[in-house]
């Protein structure tokens, strides 16, 4: 017959559970654990370190926004100096092609006078003259224009005077032959025209001059009914 052990049938005493603790109402275990423990990285209120490290990353701001301050300016000035150097390269190339024009313009002088002379001889007929009227074409629509006619005033600027003589018709310096006419390109002279030029007869403007003054005395005198009688 087994002896039964005395006490084993008797209950064990069990070990009290971990006291956890206090939450409040609504907030998760987590929550508290998150609050109890102290977050990780996170500087105390008043650390020297921390205050330094502040100042050194506002400092490396400060110099990163000078930096692309910096860069920004530089973009600008390189895009208006691009800028100027398209205008600049644009105005060479329109100048370039009007000297080139006007170099082909002017070695076709010669052609347009030989071609001016054969017209007023009566001599531009047939094959001759279509090919003579579309070379007058052609350089017209290069720029090419005609000055110089009879009767205008004398300019130096635009006019060469080869011959110089006196009319009385006159009351200026006046172009009254057109030995060779002028051309331009826009507004610049190739060749001036060359003309014979006439001045004023000497002494014609004092004649004119006391034959007006003596027709309005003689009008004068009409009006007051003629000279006083002695």
């Amino acid at each position: 017959m087994t002896e039964e052990t005395p006490g084993f049938d008797e209950q064990q005493p069990q070990p009290a559970p971990p006291q956890q603790p206090d939450v409040p109402s609504g907030a998760t275990p987590d929550d508290a654990e998150s609050k109890a423990a102290p977050q990780e990285g996170a500087a105390p209120a008043g650390d020297p370190a921390a205050a330094a490290q502040m100042a050194g990353l506002t400092a490396q701001l400060d110099q990163v926004r000078t930096a692309l301050n910096e860069r920004t300016l530089d973009l600008q000035r390189l895009q208006a100096e691009y800028q100027n150097y398209r205008r600049r390269v644009e105005r060479d190339r329109i100048t370039v092609k009007e000297i080139a024009i006007a170099n082909l313009l002017t070695e076709l002088l010669p052609v347009l006078d030989d071609i001016g002379r054969a017209r007023e001889h009566g001599e531009l007929v047939g094959g001759f003259k279509s090919v003579a009227e579309s070379l007058e074409t052609v350089a017209a629509k290069m720029g090419l224009q005609q000055f110089g006619k009879e009767g205008e005033p004398f300019d130096p600027t635009i006019h060469e005077a080869l011959m110089h003589s006196y009319a009385p018709d006159v009351t200026e310096t006046t172009c009254v032959a057109i030995l060779q006419p002028g051309y331009r390109i826009g507004e610049r002279t190739i060749r001036p025209a060359r003309v014979a030029v006439a001045e004023p007869q000497p002494g014609a403007q004092t004649v004119k001059a006391d034959e007006t003054t003596e027709a309005g005395r003689s009008a004068d005198d009409k009006e007051s009914g003629g000279p006083d009688e002695g």
